[in-house]
């Protein structure tokens, strides 16, 4: 039997309950599209990383782990796999979203805490900010992945008070990712600054719409799930393979070296000392016995009966 049987084969059935708001096919056929365009992301950034040094590839695997790791989410989710039923807060008349409960999918904010903290470590990585601030804001892009999903969770209006505190986290990075890191990049060059502005600014972005994409379908029950994953699913691909392209392209000709990102080789020395020189060193016992003759020589000679002088 030919054509996507992945809600066949993969029901709307968990822990022995049905899910009345669900995918239809169309979305999944969407999902399994967008699960193309990532891997074809990773296989273009892996080959163009073998233009570059070995030693200059470190945003290469940085950005190819983050489209693998959406290739995975949305594979996942294109075979409806990873996803619970959770009772919807409000319960809508349209024949699209009416029903009891709805599909949330957990793996999709797996995804999420993977994706966007890396996200935000190549950003500030490229600007050369403190390890503490890249540490923090890698924190809050994890913490938004995880307010979302607990919100996302809970039946009652109490979701909107997690929605908040993402929020709040969105509000936080914006500061850290755009704002504090503007002058470090200025420091190392007007190419550098160009490039973490542009990044920067369009990932923040980004991450503003998510948080509608959420309040119109998981949080409100607005919108069916297979409007859900087109909004989502074009975000993704914002996010991911044309924020890879620019990045790449504004940094092709920028050398990591400059931003102390330069990887060793098996070509590069290391810095420790030989034991040829620890060879060329002469033994304790030949040093030892060289200094006392030399202060026996130096002793007046002591004749019969005589008793030696001693030193205080």
């Amino acid at each position: 039997m030919g054509g996507n049987g992945a809600l066949h084969t993969n029901p709307f059935i968990v822990n022995g309950r049905t899910v009345d708001i669900h995918i239809t096919t169309r979305g999944s056929d969407w999902y399994w599209a967008v699960m193309s365009v990532m891997g074809t992301t990773m296989l273009a950034i892996l080959a163009i990383s073998f233009l570059k040094p070995a030693s200059n590839r470190l945003f290469y695997y940085i950005l190819s782990l983050v489209a693998f790791v959406a290739m995975v989410e949305h594979y996942s989710m294109a075979s409806n796999l990873g996803w619970v039923p959770i009772d919807v807060e409000w319960r809508r008349s349209s024949h699209l979203v009416s029903g009891v409960n709805r599909q949330i999918w957990w793996v999709r904010y797996c995804g999420w805490f993977l994706i966007w903290p890396l996200l935000s470590a190549i950003v500030l990585l490229a600007s050369v900010v403190p390890g503490i601030q890249v540490f923090w804001t890698c924190f809050l892009s994890c913490s938004m992945a995880i307010l979302a999903v607990v919100g996302a969770v809970v039946r009652t209006d109490y979701k909107w008070g997690y929605y908040g505190f993402w929020i709040w986290c969105w509000l936080l990075i914006g500061y850290q990712l755009i704002w504090l890191p503007r002058k470090f990049a200025l420091a190392l060059g007007k190419d550098v600054a160009f490039a973490h502005n542009i990044t920067a600014g369009w990932v923040w972005m980004l991450w503003m719409l998510y948080p509608i994409c959420w309040g119109v379908s998981e949080g409100g029950n607005v919108i069916p799930p297979d409007s859900e994953f087109i909004f989502y699913g074009i975000l993704d691909c914002c996010l991911i393979p044309i924020t890879s392209a620019f990045f790449l392209f504004s940094h092709w000709t920028i050398d990591p070296a400059r931003l102390g990102l330069k990887m060793r080789t098996y070509d590069d020395p290391l810095n420790i000392h030989s034991t040829s020189n620890q060879e060329k060193m002469a033994p304790r016992g030949q040093t030892e016995g060289i200094t006392e003759a030399g202060d026996a020589s130096q002793r007046a000679p002591v004749t019969e009966g005589e008793v030696p002088a001693t030193t205080a």
